[in-house]
C-alpha cells in the first residue's frame, strides 16, 4: 500500500487530523498510510490575513479542510468554482495541468494534493499582479 511521505526538517511541525506534530532534532521521514488522513505541513500554512489573491484564497479553502476547520462538503463546491474562475484567466497549459490536477484530486477527496497543486500556481500569479501593478 502506498501512502504520503513527509521529509521533515528539524523541529518543523506538521497538522495531522488536527493534532499539531513536531519532529525531533533530527531530519526524518514519515510515512503516512492512512488514506484521506488530513496532513498539513505548517511552513506552508497560509494564515488569514495572507488570504489576498485568488489563488491563495482558493488555496486557503483546502487547508481549511485539512486543518479541519471546514468539512468538505462545504469546501467542494467552493474549490470547484474558484478553479473554474481561476481557469478564466489562467489559461496557458502548465496552468492547466495544474488546476485539472486540482480538480482531479478534490473530486477524489484528497484535499491535500489538490492544495499541492494550487500552490504550484502562487507563483505565476504573483508575476502576474506584479507585472498589473507596473
Amino acid at each position: 500500500m502506498s501512502g504520503l511521505v513527509l521529509k521533515l526538517n528539524p523541529k518543523e511541525r506538521v497538522l495531522v487530523n488536527g493534532a499539531v506534530i513536531e519532529n525531533g532534532d533530527r531530519r526524518s521521514r514519515l510515512s503516512i498510510l492512512t488514506p484521506n488522513a488530513n496532513i498539513l505541513r505548517l511552513r506552508d500554512a497560509i494564515h488569514p490575513e495572507e488570504v489576498n489573491t485568488p489563488v491563495r484564497r482558493v488555496c486557503y479553502i483546502a487547508q481549511l479542510v485539512l486543518a479541519g476547520d471546514v468539512t468538505e462538503e462545504d469546501a467542494r463546491h467552493q474549490i470547484l468554482r474558484g478553479v473554474e474562475q481561476l481557469s478564466q484567466a489562467l489559461r496557458d497549459d502548465d496552468s492547466r495541468i495544474h488546476l485539472d490536477a486540482a480538480t482531479d484530486a478534490v473530486t477524489r477527496h484528497d484535499f491535500y494534493r489538490a492544495l499541492k497543486s494550487l500552490r504550484n500556481l502562487l507563483p505565476r500569479e504573483a508575476r502576474l499582479l506584479a507585472g498589473h501593478q507596473s
